[in-house]
């Protein structure tokens, strides 16, 4: 088949190949093995089958796209060689866009576009092409493959898909300095023509900027472009394809250029001298005045420090910068008076922070000004000679003492005449009082040392002609110590003394207290009073270290012979003159247990572990009464219950009788009658029943029996063990009564022991000469044996 295009196709188309199926000549085979095309015949030779060589005769096809005529676009023609031209081939058309876009005309084979196509859209499309017997519907060829490709015409403009732009470019860039890189797209097909093949250029920006015409780089042509001049420019760049020429379709995008600053400028003061009035009674450290130089900069390269270059200035003044308004603060750094000094003069400089030495050929990027201040007059509050006062004064003294005096003077120069008087605010004016023209202190009342030692104080001075400046100043008085208070003893706690004391026993070291200064208070004597008789049961010994020993002076104490004791004390203590004073102490007999070194009271210790006060003892005692009053109630309703007279005959069990009195020992035969657990008979008619009410017996106390029964000493043959055992079996074997244990008690202490007493009751009482003082050492487990020897001895003595 062959396929072929109109003369009318542009004549860039070119008919590019032909494509033949062809056979190659025949081999011959072997013999015996007849090739797939021959045939054996009968005398042994082969016959070859020719078969005639059919094939596609064809050439690419492609079409126009954006075609616009009335009549639909011829493309190509299909023709097989086995067409004879008598209408027997049958062509069809399969694949993209058969039988919508393309149609195929089946007895000629020619193929046409029925509609505009686009290449961007689509390149190509890809058919089949198939020659069939119109007859038969054999296929008279296999099924082919070809392409049609749609033909580019230049109908798509250059576009910026990303625009506009924003850029920046530093000021005074050097020319080509490089500001930003635009790109144009076409859609056109950039591998056929000059139709996607596009150029730069700029349309607006000249002559501050240009473009590459290749690239698109945007660059500077102009140099020292300085942004304080003009800081933002617009730049127009066109893209226009078939390389630039004419007939070529073109697009445009918009770049905004900014300049960034540089530090490109100095610092200057808007005029070189300036002048500020200052009053004297600024404050230090407080802002004075502003004053400010002008940079055309931005950000930090406007920055500015500001410094006072002379020493004039700097001594007196400072200057800091203010980082939002970049300003120069004037401060004070000392107070300013204007009788001394009325006028100053300030050279200040004006600095930037941030260099660029890039553009030091351009100056020092620095200014100055003078700045001349006027000190002016103010009327001043009075000035005191000391920024603080201490006096001192004596306790005691009297009404009208003076304490010191305070002075005052007018600053300015009229030297106006000074009013003192006291702060009344304060608690201890009370106590003081101002001559309001001296500045002299004197007291009001006499004063105490011990009440309050120090005293504060305010006094304000200020101006008979303007009494509305005043000035302060605290003043100390100091309370002097005087000897007026006579020592005592330091302690009002009771002295407890122990029964066991013996003489010369140390009973308590006591110190004392004086109220006065310690100069005057550090050493104390004691003595008992002389004008009393002598103590017969304490003394008193002066250790001469400012303490005192309490010492027993008999032996023995008994709290319930006389608990309490009463001891004077007198105490002198070391000042000038010497004060004496005479405390009563408190001594409290009782009975003692050791701690180590510290004695206590047994009852005030049981009170101290408890940690308990007396009300709470007696809450504790209410408690407990009333707790013992209800169980006596309850046991009181138990016992009114009455039970019944007669008992089921099921309910019958032995007496259980419980006998709870020790007697004289196992000699005491009288308490309780053996006989009735050694008889076994008698035992018997003790027994009782609970179902039947018992009859009132009167029984008589046998006469008193000397030592011990004689059917006690008859029974003694009788072993107890086996009357136990006795009543046990009886206990089992007896049917009557219930089916439960029931309680037995024998109670029989057994003979007397051969063995005498060691009571000391009966004993001959003896009188020892030996010392029974060494049992007070033994501890608490021997007291009352100490003191019953104790009050042995003294009855002898007695």
């Amino acid at each position: 088949m062959r396929i072929s295009t109109t003369s009318c196709i542009c004549p860039f188309l070119v008919c590019l190949c032909f494509i033949q199926r062809c056979y190659g000549e025949s081999h011959h085979a072997p013999a015996k093995v007849p090739s797939k095309n021959q045939t054996k015949l009968a005398n042994g030779e082969t016959e070859v089958h020719h078969r005639p060589k059919r094939g596609w005769i064809w050439n690419q096809f492609f079409v126009l796209e954006e075609h616009m005529g009335p009549d639909a676009q011829y493309v190509g023609k299909l023709h097989s060689n086995s067409d004879k031209g008598d209408g027997s081939v049958r062509y069809i058309l399969s694949g993209e866009g058969a039988g919508t876009i393309f149609l195929i005309d089946e007895v000629t084979g020619d193929i046409h576009a029925t509609k505009s196509l686009d290449r961007e859209r689509k390149t190509h499309y890809v058919l089949h092409a198939q020659a069939l017997d119109r007859n038969t519907e054999e296929a008279l060829e296999p099924k082919s493959e070809f392409i049609i490709k749609v033909q580019d015409i230049n109908d798509n403009a250059p576009k910026f898909p990303d625009g506009p732009f924003v850029a920046t470019v530093p000021e005074m860039s050097e020319v080509g300095t490089s500001v930003l890189q635009v790109t144009a797209t076409d859609a056109d097909d950039p591998t056929y023509g000059n139709s996607a093949r596009i150029v730069y250029s700029i349309l607006q920006g000249q002559p501050y900027f240009s473009v590459d015409p290749k690239t698109g780089i945007i660059r500077t042509a102009l140099a020292n472009m300085d942004r304080e001049a003009r800081e933002h420019y617009t730049v127009v760049i066109q893209a226009k394809d078939m390389a630039g020429q004419v007939g070529g379709l073109s697009g445009s995008t918009t770049i905004n250029i900014t300049l960034t600053d540089v530090n490109d400028n100095a610092p200057q003061f808007p005029q070189k001298n300036y002048q500020l009035y200052v009053p004297e009674s600024a404050q230090v450290g407080k802002p004075v005045g502003k004053i400010k130089a002008n940079d055309e900069d931005l950000g930090i390269n406007a920055d500015i420090k500001y410094s006072i270059i002379n020493s004039e200035g700097a001594n007196t003044f400072s200057i800091s910068t203010d980082r939002d308004t970049r300003e120069g603060i004037l401060s004070l750094k000392k107070p300013l008076n204007y009788e001394r000094k009325k006028t100053y003069t300030l050279h200040i400089e004006g600095i930037n922070t941030h260099m660029d030495p890039r553009f030091s050929y351009l100056g020092s990027f620095k200014d100055t000004a003078t700045l001349k201040i006027t000190v002016g007059d103010v009327d001043e509050a009075p000035v005191f000679s000391m920024d603080y006062y201490i006096m001192d004064v004596y306790e005691n003294a009297p009404s009208g003492t003076e304490v010191g005096a305070v002075m005052a003077r007018d600053p300015d120069s009229r030297n106006s005449p000074v009013r003192y008087f006291l702060d009344s605010k304060e608690e201890d004016v009370r106590y003081f009082r101002i001559d309001e023209s001296s500045g002299v202190i004197k007291t009001t009342q006499p004063l105490d040392r011990e009440d309050l030692p120090w005293h504060n104080i305010t006094v304000m001075a200020s101006e008979v002609d303007n009494p509305g400046l005043l000035s302060h100043v605290p003043v100390t008085v100091q309370v002097l110590d005087m000897n007026d208070n006579p020592p005592e003893i330091a302690t009002d706690e009771e002295v407890i003394v122990c029964e066991s004391s013996r003489p010369g026993q140390v009973i308590q070291t006591v110190t004392a207290v004086d109220k006065d200064d310690f100069a005057n208070g550090q050493r104390f004597s004691f003595a008992l009073p002389s004008l009393l008789p002598v103590n017969p049961n304490f003394t008193l010994k002066d250790n001469e270290d400012s303490t005192a020993s309490i010492i027993a002076r008999r032996r023995r104490f008994n709290h319930l012979t006389q608990e309490l004791y009463e001891l004077p004390i007198v105490v002198w203590d070391s000042g000038e003159p010497s004060l004496s004073g005479t405390s009563t102490l408190t001594l409290r007999v009782c009975p003692c247990q050791r701690h180590g070194r510290i004695r206590m009271c047994q009852g005030e210790a049981f009170l101290s572990s408890a940690g308990l006060s007396t009300g709470a003892l007696i809450a504790i005692l209410l408690c407990i009464v009333i707790l013992l009053a209800i169980v006596v109630l309850f046991i009181t309703l138990r016992r009114s219950k009455k039970e019944p007279l007669i008992i089921s005959e099921e309910d019958i069990r032995e007496n259980v009788v419980t006998y709870d009195d020790e007697g004289g020992g196992e000699e005491d035969t009288e308490a309780f009658d053996i006989i009735a657990l050694r008889n076994p008979a008698a035992a018997e008619e003790l027994k009782f029943r609970r179902d039947v009410r018992p009859e009132a017996r009167q029984y008589c106390a046998p006469p008193p029996r000397s030592r011990r029964s004689p059917s006690v000493e008859h029974l003694d043959e009788v072993d107890v063990h086996e009357f136990i055992k006795q009543r046990l079996v009886e206990a089992d074997m007896d049917t009557t009564v219930p089916p439960y244990d029931s309680l037995q008690t024998y109670a029989y202490e057994g003979q007397g022991s051969p063995t005498g007493s060691i009571s000391p009751l009966d004993s001959p009482g003896t009188h020892s000469e030996q010392d029974y003082n060494y049992l007070d050492d033994w501890g608490p487990e021997f007291q009352k044996l100490a003191e019953l020897y104790g009050e042995a001895d003294s009855d002898v003595t007695t």
